[in-house]
């Protein structure tokens, strides 16, 4: 399994908790795995066309990715970043 950092936006997904694992080789197979433990935490990093919503950034083993189909060691940390905006 894999450890996912999850940034406070996200926490009312994840039932408050900051940091959770998940399992898949890929980004894409490890967002499929945390909607089904957390149901509409994908929607909220993934659009319609299924690609990476610009806000979010994504860190896999330290290296930053906008690719769902790189791989995910077991032994990778995953963080999610979400950048604020306003005016």
């Amino acid at each position: 399994m894999t450890v996912v950092r999850v940034p406070s936006p996200l926490f009312s997904y994840t039932g408050g908790l900051a940091e959770v694992k998940a399992a898949g080789a890929t980004l894409n197979e490890l967002l499929l795995d945390l909607e089904r433990q957390f149901p509409g935490f994908r929607f909220r990093v993934i659009d319609e066309q299924d690609r990476i919503r610009p806000t979010i950034l994504f860190y896999v083993g330290g290296k930053v990715t906008r690719n769902l189909l790189d791989f995910v060691g077991a032994a990778d940390e995953v963080h999610i970043i979400a950048a604020l905006s306003g005016g």
